[in-house]
């Protein structure tokens, strides 16, 4: 909590002869003004923080996406692949098919 003007003017009212009332009144400002300044860096550090943690959990948050993504992935190509394979297996045997329709329906020609 800062302390007020009236802090200030109570603090001056009871002069101890060891400097003016203006002289203690203006020392109480200065350090009234320089708590003020430490308690708003301290919200603003605080504040800070609070800012690196949520980037923190963010990150986080992101790298345990591009883990998971990154495994969907590889489980996706290697199901391409194994598509592939089969399709390339499926064409052989449908060329086989044909060919084999094709001489049974056309005996004497080859292609």
């Amino acid at each position: 909590m800062a302390m007020t003007d009236r802090h200030v003017r109570q603090f001056g009212s009871s002069d101890s002869g060891t400097g003016s009332v203006a002289d203690i009144e203006a020392a109480t400002k200065r350090l009234v003004f320089a708590l003020d300044a430490l308690e708003a860096a301290v919200e603003r550090r605080v504040e800070s923080d609070r800012d690196e943690d949520e980037l923190a959990a963010r990150i986080q948050a992101l790298g345990t996406d591009r883990s998971r993504l990154a495994n969907e992935l590889d489980q996706a190509l290697v199901q391409s692949r194994s598509l592939e394979r089969t399709n390339r297996e499926i064409a052989g045997k449908l060329d086989t098919a044909i060919a084999t329709i094709r001489e049974v329906i056309e005996p004497g020609e080859t292609s």
